[in-house]
C-alpha cells in the first residue's frame, strides 16, 4: 500500500504540468438553437443564455453557431439545423448541441418549438447517425426528456431539463447550466476546468435552491445520459461528482460504466494541461481513465490484492501519457 500511495502522490505531481498550447485542442463546434419564445420577456432571456454560451465557445477556442435569433424566412430554422449538422459532422472535436426554448409532449411525439416547423426526436435521430464525432446534446427546453431515450448512444452525452415528456412548464435549468460552463464556483473537483457533469450538478442543485426558495413544488428535474441505456441520472444520485446509484433495469445493459464519466471528460473550456495534450494523447488517457472508473466500481467483487495490482497498472500507464506530454 505504501508504494502505491507513493506512486498516486507522483501521478498528482505530474498533473502539475502548465502550458498554453492551445492549437493542440482539436476543433469544438457549438450549435446553439434558440427556439420560438413564445413571448417577448422569453427571447431576451433566451437571448442571453445563448450570449453565454457564446462567450464560453470563444474562451474554449470552439466554433460558434447560433439559430433562431435571426437569419431570413427564406430557409426555415428547421432546415437550418440540418444542413449545419451535416456540414459539422467530420471532426476530432467535441459537437456540442444546445436547444434552448420551449417544449411539447403529447405521449407519442416530443418536439422542441421552432420558429416554422418544430423539431422532434425523430428529426435528431436521423440528422445525428452519420455524426462520428462525440456529440453532447443538451435540452433545456420543457418535456425534454423523451429526447434521451430517444437519442441515448454510445459516444452521446445527453442532458435534459426534464424528466419526463409531461414536466411541461418553464424551465430554469438552462439559465443555470449555461452560467455554469465558464463559472470558477462549478469547477468541483478543482482541476481548474468545468466538465458538462459539473456543470449539470451546479446547474441541478441552484435549480432545485431556486423552488426551494421560493416555496414552490419543482416542476423540473434534469436528467444526464452518458453511458448509452437510455435511462438518465439526476443529480442526487451523485456524491461529489460521483454516481452511487444506477437506475432500475440498468443490471441488464451492456455498459459497465454509470451515467457521468463521460460527461466529466468534457470541457468546453480546458485547462492548461488539457489544451495542451495531443488529441491522441487525449483519447488514450480518456480511455484509460474510464477502466480506472469501471475497476473502482466493481472493487467489492475482486480481491484486494488483485484490485490494487490492476490499479496501479492502469495508473502507470496514465502517468507515462503525461511525462509524454512533459517531453514534448
Amino acid at each position: 500500500m505504501n508504494g502505491l500511495v507513493t506512486f498516486l502522490a507522483g501521478v498528482l505531481a505530474l498533473s502539475a504540468i502548465t502550458s498554453t498550447a492551445r492549437d493542440a485542442v482539436p476543433a469544438q463546434s457549438v450549435i446553439v438553437v434558440v427556439g420560438a419564445p413564445g413571448m417577448p420577456e422569453y427571447l431576451e432571456q433566451f437571448a442571453q443564455w445563448s450570449d453565454l454560451w457564446k462567450t464560453a465557445c470563444s474562451e474554449g477556442g470552439g466554433r460558434f453557431h447560433c439559430i433562431g435569433l435571426n437569419g431570413s424566412d427564406d430557409v426555415s430554422d428547421r432546415m437550418r439545423l440540418r444542413e449545419l449538422l451535416a456540414a459539422e459532422s467530420q471532426g476530432d472535436g467535441p459537437l456540442w448541441l444546445v436547444l434552448i426554448g420551449h417544449g411539447t409532449y403529447d405521449g407519442r411525439t416530443a418536439r422542441f418549438n421552432l420558429r416554422g416547423p418544430d423539431l422532434t426526436t425523430d428529426d435528431l435521430v436521423e440528422w445525428l447517425a452519420p455524426i462520428q464525432r462525440p456529440v453532447a446534446l443538451i435540452n433545456t427546453a420543457s418535456a425534454s426528456a423523451p429526447f434521451l431515450t430517444a437519442l441515448s448512444a454510445p459516444g452521446r452525452v445527453i442532458v435534459t431539463a426534464t424528466k419526463s415528456g409531461f414536466e411541461q412548464n418553464y424551465t430554469r435549468f438552462g439559465q443555470y447550466l449555461a452560467e455554469a460552463m465558464a463559472e470558477p464556483a462549478a469547477d468541483l473537483d478543482k482541476d481548474g476546468q468545468v466538465s458538462l457533469l459539473e456543470a449539470f450538478l451546479t446547474a441541478s442543485h441552484r435549480t432545485q435552491a431556486f423552488y426551494q426558495g421560493q416555496g414552490w413544488l419543482a416542476t423540473e428535474h434534469a436528467l444526464l445520459d452518458d453511458d448509452g441505456d437510455g435511462l438518465g441520472t439526476p443529480a442526487d444520485w451523485f456524491r461529489g461528482i460521483r454516481p452511487v446509484r444506477q437506475a432500475t433495469g440498468r443490471a441488464n445493459h451492456d455498459s459497465p460504466l454509470l451515467d457521468g464519466y463521460r460527461a466529466h471528460q468534457l470541457h468546453l473550456i480546458r485547462s492548461d494541461i488539457e489544451a495542451a495534450m495531443p488529441p491522441d494523447l487525449r483519447a488514450e488517457r480518456d480511455r484509460l481513465e474510464l477502466e480506472v472508473m469501471k475497476l473502482r466500481d466493481t472493487k467489492g467483487d475482486l480481491p484486494e490484492a488483485q484490485y490494487y495490482t490492476e490499479l496501479e497498472t492502469l495508473l502507470r500507464q496514465i502517468a507515462r501519457i503525461y511525462e509524454r506530454l512533459d517531453r514534448q
